[in-house]
């Protein structure tokens, strides 16, 4: 889609006019129109698509420039392809979830009726962080836009690339009222999470996170809180012994490889037997060797998102290594390198865990390793943490496989693989606890941005009547009726 010098004025303007006064306009919107026809709703949707397709190598462009890094293959399979199902997802079933849903009644309302009605919010904001800045814009979009709101997005300063491209693209394509892209630093962030949403959608840190809920609270915004977390992956006793063991350390490292570890739901240390340490490693370099043959100028392999995030990283492994843990390359031909920001995967053997590296949310290629006895043990270890946005689990007996989904409690659960329930359409998305609270994606995410309005309908053959004063023979009557 051309840029033309129309549209970029018009950006311009609308970029410099006060957060409050762009709010204003989608708030009075939204109060105007408040709730839009399924038509309204599908155009909106298939725009938004339309406009992703239209522009998917210069998001690949945009992103990349931003990172360093990252290949727009990555940005396609990691972006653009799960924003373009969540849309669609959404188109196919919208008239479903707009259809008012029966409720049951009790036996002494009847032959009253009752029902839910799901109305739009109205005036939405999403908060956007840098690390997916298309998918995580786009998901929550979605399922705002189905649901028949208006929406600000705020984009991460740290992606400013990206933010401006998706900024002028959502002033082609919408109208201001509709939808609009904010950009700015963490001071606009703030600003913007102080206005006064129907509701506000917020993913990043958990540090971030607090102070996101605190400003919301003062209007009584409704939030979700998409936050991150320390996801853990575990494998089971005795399949170091299987052929599928192998297959756990592949799923593990991609997982853990994608996006350079820079994942909410990258697993971020993984408990396994003792003993299986080093086959684990031997695995692990294996799969690095091929997925990413030369690693340094491997066009495959995303680099750190900036150096404040380099330095952190570095200083995790610098902290490890001052304590005697073992710090592994997993790719030992390819050095470290700052001014790249290219920082190749490493594993952490002997960490303890009261360093930063166990304490804090990696979001780097660094996996520490922590070796259990028993199973027993590593269910407490991953139950004595603040709950994950994440938990894998490698096994193929169903026993263990129900234990630990029975045990644990995470915001989402892949079996056997990494990342993946990310990606279903049909499961709600969330934290729970630290890693976050309400969830969205698919009917989830519809209802998380409706209002759930309970409707009641009276039949002229209802007896209520009878219950009304003066209280005499026969009201006593039917009450000790209905009360038995």
């Amino acid at each position: 889609m051309p840029h033309s010098e129309t549209s970029t004025a018009r950006l311009a303007q609308l970029q410099a006019q006060p957060l409050a006064e762009r709010f204003a306009l989608q708030q009075g919107a939204a109060r105007g129109d408040p709730n839009p026809q399924r038509a309204v709703r599908e155009r909106r949707l298939a725009a938004l698509d339309q406009m992703l397709r239209d522009n998917a190598v210069a998001i690949g462009e945009a992103v990349s420039c931003d990172f360093g890094h990252r290949s727009p293959a990555e940005t396609r399979l990691l972006e653009l392809f799960p924003s373009y199902e969540a849309i669609r997802y959404a188109r196919r079933h919208l008239r479903r979830w707009m259809r008012p849903q029966r409720r049951s009644v009790s036996l002494w309302f009847q032959p009253g009726r009752a029902e839910v009605r799901y109305q739009p919010l109205g005036a939405v904001g999403i908060i956007v962080p840098w690390n997916y800045p298309i998918l995580l814009a786009i998901a929550p979009l979605a399922a705002a836009l189905a649901a028949g709101n208006r929406a600000l997005v705020k984009m991460s300063e740290m992606s400013p690339h990206t933010a401006a491209l998706f900024a002028t693209l959502v002033a082609q394509t919408f109208s201001a009222d509709e939808l609009s892209v904010v950009e700015g630093d963490a001071s606009v962030a703030q600003a913007f999470s102080q206005l006064p949403f129907d509701h506000l959608l917020f993913t990043g840190s958990t540090a971030v996170g607090h102070h996101v809920m605190r400003a919301a609270a003062d209007h009584l915004t409704p939030v979700t809180l998409e936050l991150g977390g320390k996801s853990p992956a575990i494998i089971a006793p005795g399949l170091a012994a299987s052929k599928d063991f192998a297959r756990a350390v592949e799923r593990i490292l991609i997982g853990k490889c994608m996006n350079a570890g820079q994942t909410c739901i990258a697993p971020d240390y993984v408990l396994l037997p003792a003993g299986d340490e080093q086959a684990f490693i031997d695995c692990a370099r294996a799969v690095v060797a091929s997925a990413y043959p030369q690693l340094a100028t491997n066009g495959d392999y995303t680099t750190i998102i900036d150096p404040r995030h380099y330095a952190r990283l570095s200083a995790y492994v610098d902290e490890a290594r001052a304590s005697g843990a073992k710090i592994i390359e997993l790719a030992p031909a390819a050095a470290a390198d700052a001014a790249k920001r290219c920082l190749p995967p490493l594993v952490l053997l002997g960490v303890g865990d009261t360093q930063r590296v166990m304490q804090e949310e990696i979001f780097g290629p660094l996996l520490p390793l922590r070796p259990y006895r028993h199973l027993d043990e590593a269910i407490a270890f991953v139950n004595s943490r603040p709950r994950p946005l994440a938990l894998y689990y490698f096994d193929s007996d169903r026993e263990r496989i129900e234990r630990v989904l029975n045990e644990t409690v995470s915001g989402g659960v892949t079996i056997n693989d990494t990342i993946l329930h990310i990606a279903q359409d049909d499961l709600p998305f969330g934290g729970v606890g630290a890693s976050g609270m309400g969830c969205y994606h698919g009917f989830e995410g519809f209802e998380t941005f409706s209002s759930r309005k309970g409707v009641f309908r009276q039949s002229r053959l209802s007896g209520i009547g009878l219950f009304k004063p003066p209280y005499g023979r026969l009201f006593k009557l039917l009450t000790r009726i209905i009360m038995r």
